[in-house]
Formats: C-alpha cells, sequence, structure tokens
C-alpha cells in the first residue's frame, strides 16, 4: 500500500496569494483524503497535480473559519464535476456542530448536491478548550433535522476511552485524538496495520 501527503496550504486565519489556508490530502490506493478545507482550497486544487473528484473522505480538526469555510464551495464544486452515475456517500468527519453548518450553507444558498454525503460528527469534552469558550451544540437542529443522507453518525468518547475509532479495514485504522485549543479540537491519526512479511523463515534456517 502506498500513502503520499499534499500540503494544499498551511497559513493561519485567512489564505495569501502565495499560501492556502489549512489543508491537505492523503492519496491512498487510488482515493484521496482531505484533512481541513480552509477558504481556498478548492482553487489551491486545481493548481496541483490532484484530482478532486477522487476525495472520498473529508475530516474537519475543529470549527474555525481558516479550517473549514471553504467547505460549502468545494461540495457545490464536486458536484458540479460529478457524473450522474450513483456513488458512495462522501463521508465527512469533524466536531459537533459541523452537520448543521454543512447543511444550513447548502439550504441558504439553494444548492443540491448531485451526489450522496454524509456527516459524522464528534462530540467533545468540555476539556478540550477555556471553559468560557465551550459551546454545546448539541441542540442544533433538535426540531427540524437534515436531510437523512446527511445524517452519520455521533459519536461520544467511550468511557475509559481515549480516542474515537471513525474507520477500520483490514489495511487501516483512523482514530480522532482530543486537542486542546480555544475551541474544542481533534487531531487524526491514520494507522498503518502490521503486515506479516512473505518470507519463508523455517526454509531459511532449514537452508542454513
Amino acid at each position: 500500500m502506498s500513502m503520499d501527503i499534499t500540503f494544499l496550504g498551511t497559513g493561519s486565519a485567512y489564505p495569501s496569494p502565495t499560501r492556502g489556508a489549512s489543508a491537505l490530502v492523503l492519496r491512498r490506493e487510488g482515493e484521496s483524503w482531505l484533512f481541513d478545507c480552509g477558504e481556498g482550497t478548492q482553487t489551491q486544487l486545481m493548481r496541483s497535480h490532484l484530482r478532486a473528484g477522487r476525495i472520498t473522505k473529508i475530516f474537519i480538526t475543529h470549527l474555525h473559519g481558516d479550517h473549514f469555510f471553504g467547505l460549502p464551495g468545494l461540495l457545490c464544486t464536486l458536484s458540479m464535476q460529478s457524473s450522474p452515475d450513483p456513488k458512495p456517500p462522501l463521508d465527512i468527519y469533524g466536531p459537533l456542530g459541523l452537520r448543521s453548518f454543512i447543511w444550513r450553507s447548502l439550504e441558504l444558498s439553494h444548492s443540491q448536491l448531485l451526489f450522496p454525503y454524509t456527516v459524522h460528527e464528534l462530540v467533545p469534552t468540555r476539556d478540550q478548550c477555556p471553559a468560557e469558550e465551550f459551546k454545546d451544540f448539541s441542540h442544533l437542529d433538535r426540531d427540524e433535522a437534515p436531510p437523512e443522507g446527511a445524517r452519520g453518525r455521533t459519536v461520544p468518547l467511550a468511557p475509559g476511552e481515549d480516542s474515537y475509532l471513525l474507520e477500520e479495514d483490514e489495511q487501516l485504522v483512523v482514530r480522532a485524538f482530543r486537542l486542546f485549543h480555544r475551541v474544542p479540537s481533534f487531531g487524526f491519526v491514520v494507522e498503518e496495520k502490521p503486515r506479516p512479511g512473505k518470507l519463508d523463515v523455517q526454509k531459511l534456517k532449514d537452508l542454513g
């Protein structure tokens, strides 16, 4: 399995002509995973060797604008470039409140995506940011549920655990860890599972 990382933006607060806001892409097995989507991310994608249409998962670390203000625009561009063929949902991971932001942004702009998406929200703990900055977004859209397709998992931190299990297949495990910042934040870890070697150790021993 091969993996490579492309940094699309490493700036903070706002993009500049020479440095994009936070965004990076991990490529593996013919698909791309986007981590953060600051303003201007889709422009940076166009300047790169990457194909936006290959993005299958998006991970948002926290709800500061320079890490996710580019998301609604990117989703709309992906929709305009998508084929009418059925495709699996685009998985989006991020803090509690992200689902409402995406849904409301698309609704208010009268944007209809031509592909399904699913938002999986991580429930933060109160010790992830200063007490005065913590906001409980669990009440958002309680009386008006988002479209069925947008609903994903709401993932709390399991008792006794220090991480959130997000994805697992035969090759990788993806987890989220709590980070301390001005607002609840998460770091994402992509861990490759051990791969047994192909050498026949016993035969080597037998042959000396």
